[in-house]
């Protein structure tokens, strides 16, 4: 058989390889989680394609590598020289047009997908997302404006998130639907996702934002449209902040403006103090000083919240635009429903119950 033996042995050595890199090594390693959104079919294609060629590239190369020193190795009293090679044209030409090729080709199936992914539906649903360290506020205009701390999607619906920070860069990234992107202070950016599979996931920030970045979680569920539905008609159908108490009011705004990213309530020490028993206690600032909590104090670390830090907690976390925000939230409330609020009011009325 001559030379073609060896072109036979090294064919089906390259295949076996490439099957047991491609099932055996870089799939276990590399396993995506489940998929769970129409945006995730053309991903995981795109994945899978790079690992078969990542696998057969690396076994071509080792194989051929790899038998040429088991098989042509010198023989036991064999000195002559081996026959001088200058070079191949043909071959170099080759190695060099079909990867070009390849990465051409990637890189035209990529911007196809990535133009199918990014293009409008026009029965998309609307969502805006807010991020602010270190938690994340959905709302949904096309609901009543409902604004929620949680994400709920309904299954098979297309939904474009319209996203922005409220301070330094995060990036949206639910892992099952593969797709992510970047929210800019003042600036915003877009995402499109329609869920396909029913179930919990989390919102996970993929941008290092700070220190409490690892838990810059929100809940996300994907439900099927009745109980959408259900899940909005309950929401629009909850009471008017006029017929909740301070405390009650105290315990939205407690999420709704993410102080729980900062501050617990069982006493558990994050960015900022726990919320705990912390009302009307004696604590020490950073100059050594000692004040008591409250409603000035907390009035004033709100609104200021420079101005007083308490001894062994850092400056410049907390956001400086609670004021304009909170008196936005007001304005609107006392538009839509007649009624006038004081949401530093209602908070501290909530911090208040937390012994």
């Amino acid at each position: 058989m001559g030379k073609a033996k060896h072109y036979i042995a090294v064919t089906v050595l390259v295949i076996l390889a490439t099957l047991f890199l491609r099932f055996f090594i870089l799939g276990p390693i590399y396993r995506l989680p489940n998929a769970a959104s129409a945006q995730a079919v053309p991903i995981d294609i795109m994945f899978s394609a790079h690992f078969w060629l990542i696998s057969f590239l690396f076994a071509l190369i080792m194989v051929i590598m790899l038998y040429s020193v088991f098989v042509f190795r010198r023989k036991q009293g064999d000195d002559e020289m081996g026959p001088y090679i200058h070079g191949n044209t043909g071959l170099e030409v080759a190695w060099t047009i079909i990867p070009t090729m390849i990465v051409i080709g990637f890189g035209v199936w990529g911007a196809v997908v990535l133009n199918e992914l990014t293009a409008p539906n026009p029965q998309e649903m609307t969502i805006r997302v807010w991020g602010q360290q270190w938690a994340w506020l959905f709302e949904y205009p096309e609901q009543e404006g409902i604004t929620t701390p949680e994400l709920v999607l309904p299954v098979n619906q297309p939904v474009v998130l319209e996203m922005e920070s409220r301070d330094v860069l995060h990036s949206f990234w639910i892992p099952e639907f593969r797709v992510k992107q970047d929210l800019l202070p003042g600036r915003k950016t877009y995402l499109r996702i329609t869920p396909t599979e029913v179930g919990d996931y989390k919102v996970r920030c993929a941008e290092i934002c700070g220190l409490q970045h690892s838990v810059m979680l929100a809940d996300v569920r994907v439900v099927d449209q009745s109980e959408f539905v259900a899940w909005v008609d309950e929401r629009t159908a909850a009471p008017a902040y006029a017929d909740l108490t301070p405390v009650e009011r105290g315990e939205i705004w407690y999420t709704e403006f993410g102080c729980n990213a900062c501050h617990s309530l069982d006493d558990t020490v994050q960015v900022g103090p726990s919320w705990q028993g912390i009302y009307n206690r004696q604590v020490e600032l950073e100059d050594g000083s000692t004040v008591t909590v409250d409603d000035a104090y907390i009035r004033e670390s709100i609104i200021n919240p420079n101005h007083q830090i308490v001894a062994g907690f850092l400056p410049n976390l907390m956001p400086q635009d609670f004021e304009t925000r909170m008196a936005d939230k007001e304005a609107e409330i006392q538009s839509t429903q007649g009624t006038d609020i004081d949401i530093i009011d209602d908070i501290i009325a909530f911090m208040q119950t937390l012994e």
